[in-house]
């Protein structure tokens, strides 16, 4: 026996420790400060930042600040149904996409709802037409509050009936 080692210190885990949301690999959101009141996001935990589809995208400055103005179609296979909305401008970002093409695109802080639960978040604009979402919300966009079931859905706001996916 070694009786020159320390010994090893244990540790034991917190009581009141947080404990992480679960959530699906896709939820219902509402983005009550953008007039969005339904979008269907991806977690996408591969991307670090969440995006956005918006078109129309135009910045204007008023008083010392830059706003972007921008279009929505926060329903997916819907092109008809459009939210105009407006947010300040935090700043410009080169985002790589997921074929490693990059984009300069607007940031933007909105206030995201899922359920009883509401926080801040950042927001890419960039037009996701082809895409399958109209929403990613990345890594930074759940950060430690969440775990997300890859094979669960609509965990935080269950999909109601009569709504298109």
């Amino acid at each position: 026996m070694d009786f020159d080692r320390e010994p090893v210190k244990q540790t034991r885990k917190k009581r009141n420790a947080h404990v992480p949301k679960i959530i699906g690999w896709r939820e219902w959101f509402s983005l009550p400060d953008l007039g969005i009141q339904r979008v269907k996001a991806k977690i996408d935990t591969g991307a670090r930042t969440s995006c956005l589809h918006a078109y129309e995208i135009e910045e204007v400055h008023e008083g010392r600040k830059w706003f972007v103005k921008f279009k929505v179609h926060p329903m997916q296979r819907n092109s008809e149904y459009t939210v105009k909305a407006k947010a300040e401008l935090i700043e410009k970002r080169c985002i790589k996409d997921s074929g490693g093409k990059e984009t300069l695109r607007p940031v933007i802080r909105t206030r995201i709802v899922a359920g009883d639960l509401s926080w801040e978040i950042e927001l890419t604009l960039i037009s996701r037409d082809e895409m399958g979402f109209r929403m990613l919300l990345g890594r930074k966009g759940i950060n430690e509050d969440f775990l997300v079931h890859p094979s669960q859905s609509f965990l935080l706001t269950p999909f109601s009936e009569g709504e298109t996916e």
